[in-house]
């Protein structure tokens, strides 16, 4: 499965004047059409970006470039219920309103136009507002991160992770089989 992920992103949410980011785990292409770019985004429940985004209805991808792996950690090991992430982070806001950093490869604003249940996490179906690269040097990909993190910051993924499948595996066969319904509301 490890070689399935995708570029490391930092998913950028807001709903109102909370914001948060996080590192995504999984994220692919939903659409072929180039006019009509759709992703497929995974966020873990237990995430606090996640009810960000659920109730926003959007999120933006910034992907980190190599030489950033160093920012894995500070997007990815803290929960922003006990910090702001974003504390000291330049960043500037688009269509979305998510908050879009200004030193990474490239971004994606998106906006959720459905989402699935996963049990333990949500699938959320995003529409690219817009995009951009924003320098010439490489993304960072998962394969190159987990090589490049320190060894202590790969002891606290790993015990993220543990710990994250155990409430996994309590809650993957927790299902609603409910349509998701947006919930209407301006845009600002």
């Amino acid at each position: 499965m490890g070689l399935l992920w995708s570029p490391v992103a930092v998913v950028t949410s807001r709903l109102g004047e909370v914001v948060n980011a996080q590192i995504a785990v999984a994220i692919s292409a939903a659409s072929i059409v180039p006019e009509a770019p759709r992703l497929l985004v995974q966020i873990y429940k237990e995430n606090y970006s996640h009810d960000l985004i659920y109730q926003s209805q959007s999120l933006a991808l910034n992907f980190l470039r190599r030489d950033q792996v160093a920012l894995i950690p500070k997007f990815g090991l803290a929960s922003g219920r006990d910090e702001d992430k974003l504390l000291g982070v330049e960043y500037n806001v688009r269509d979305s309103g998510c908050p879009i950093l200004t030193d990474c490869w490239g971004y994606l604003d998106c906006r959720i136009i459905n989402a699935m249940d996963g049990g333990d996490m949500t699938c959320f179906l995003a529409e690219v507002l817009e995009g951009a690269v924003q320098g010439s040097k490489e993304p960072l990909w998962w394969r190159d991160a987990r090589r490049e993190l320190s060894g202590e910051a790969m002891q606290q993924w790993d015990k993220k992770i543990k710990n994250s499948i155990q409430g996994s595996v309590n809650s993957m066969e927790s299902i609603s089989y409910a349509s998701w319904t947006p919930i209407l509301m301006e845009r600002g």
